[in-house]
C-alpha cells in the first residue's frame, strides 16, 4: 500500500481556542492512525545537517524552511490513494485546531 508523510503545523493558541470535544475527537483519530500502524510523533527542535562534497559535516539548530505556524508533528501513514490519505488526516489535531496538515506521497 502507498505511504504518505504528513506534516502538521499548529500552535498552542489555535489548539486552545478549539472546543475540547473537537480536540478529543482529533486525538482519537491520531490513536486510530497509530492502531493502523502509522508512525506518529511530536516535532522537536530541528537540526540542519550539511556535508558539501563530503568535505565535512556542519550542523545548525533550527528549521531550514519557515512558515507562519511551527511544525507541530508528523506521521507516516499508509493509504490506498492520496484522497484516502487526505480523509485520514482531515480530522487530526493540526487540521481541526486552526493549523494545517501537508500530505506528501512517498514514491
Amino acid at each position: 500500500m502507498p505511504k504518505f508523510i504528513t506534516i502538521g503545523y499548529g500552535d498552542q493558541d489555535g489548539y486552545d481556542r478549539t472546543p475540547q470535544a473537537v480536540r478529543d475527537a482529533a486525538h482519537a483519530q491520531d490513536a486510530r492512525l497509530v492502531s493502523e500502524g502509522a508512525l506518529v510523533g511530536i516535532a522537536g527542535t530541528p537540526v540542519q545537517v550539511r556535508n558539501p562534497n563530503a568535505s565535512g559535516v556542519t550542523t545548525r539548530e533550527g528549521a531550514f524552511m519557515s512558515s507562519d505556524l511551527p511544525v507541530a508533528g508528523f506521521a507516516v501513514i499508509e493509504a490506498a490513494s492520496l484522497a484516502e490519505a487526505i480523509d485520514k488526516v482531515a480530522q487530526v489535531p493540526c487540521a481541526v485546531a486552526h493549523g494545517v496538515v501537508e500530505v506528501w506521497p512517498l514514491k
